[in-house]
């Protein structure tokens, strides 16, 4: 269950992630500069990718928190699915970028240098990035923000990342094979290269209306299950999200018989018990007659 998100300033979480990805630049650019490890270059170049994501995360969850106005009758929340994508381009970009200067070092080995102390202040760098992309991955479940799941992700992925190199490093200085580091560098840009893919694929998902999880489905479904009757049946059940936002429409067919208020009188008695699971779902109901041929024109889903 998400905690409601109406009143919640998300941006704290996107200066967090800003000056953690100023720290970790200064960081890793300073392992590189000190060991000339093609390895610690594209982990800073990976963490370059970490600023501009974090940067375009704090003016998205900006545009994101808007409310509704006359041209966005459902509000702005979609602006977060274009973080991710455009997070998800950037880190391309880094790839080409890493597998550029991996190649060039393949093509001209050149000796490594101060490598105990270039892995030092790379680990530092990496378990400041750990610990940002476990607060970012707590919030993003909490609120329900693809955005700020996206950099947490993407955070943790840079935490792999430098260990990955870290071990590369490590098994130059045990056996002296220089070339390791642009093979290490390569196999990287093949982690980052996926780990893009997958955010723009969860972003293009989003802008298509993807359906809340199969768990939640079922839970809502088995809640609609429970509140039928030989009186009450529902049909034309659809979910989907809209960045930290869910949505829920049902239709529910009851006697026509009955009166306007009896009728409305039930379907808000099951929005109450659902809100009690789901605070944040925002549920669109029609009432229809039972007895209605009508009625069952629209049953899907």
């Amino acid at each position: 269950m998400n905690q409601t998100t109406s009143a919640v300033d998300l941006t704290k979480f996107a200066w967090l992630s800003i000056a953690t990805a100023v720290v970790t630049i200064v960081l890793k650019a300073g392992a590189w500069w000190v060991t000339s490890s093609v390895g610690l270059l594209s982990d800073a170049a990976e963490s370059l990718v970490n600023l501009a994501a974090a940067i375009m995360m704090l003016i998205v969850l900006r545009i994101a928190a808007r409310p509704a106005d006359k041209n966005h009758h459902f509000g702005h929340t979609k602006a977060e699915y274009f973080s991710s994508a455009i997070e998800g381009a950037l880190i391309f970009v880094a790839a080409i970028f890493i597998i550029y200067f991996a190649v060039q070092r393949l093509l001209s080995p050149q000796p490594l240098e101060a490598l105990g102390l270039g892995m030092v202040i790379s680990l530092v760098a990496a378990l400041l990035n750990g610990a940002v992309a476990l607060v970012l991955l707590r919030a993003g479940k909490k609120y329900n923000s693809i955005t700020l799941r996206a950099d947490g992700h993407h955070l943790m992925t840079d935490l792999i990342t430098s260990v990955g190199v870290l071990v590369g490093i490590g098994l130059v200085v045990l056996t002296g094979w220089e070339i390791l580091d642009p093979i290490l560098a390569i196999l990287v840009t093949l982690n980052i290269l996926w780990m893009g893919w997958k955010l723009l694929q969860e972003s293009s998902e989003g802008l298509m209306d993807i359906s809340l999880p199969k768990e939640d489905n079922d839970r809502l479904r088995a809640i609609l299950a429970e509140h039928s009757s030989e009186e009450i049946q529902f049909h034309a059940f659809r979910t989907r999200e809209s960045g930290r936002w869910q949505f829920m429409e049902m239709h529910m067919l009851v006697p026509g018989r009955w009166s306007v208020q009896k009728g409305h009188d039930a379907m808000e008695d099951l929005i109450d018990v659902i809100h009690q699971e789901y605070p944040d779902l925002k549920i669109s109901g029609h009432l229809e007659p039972i007895e209605d041929p009508r009625s069952y024109d629209d049953m899907h889903l």
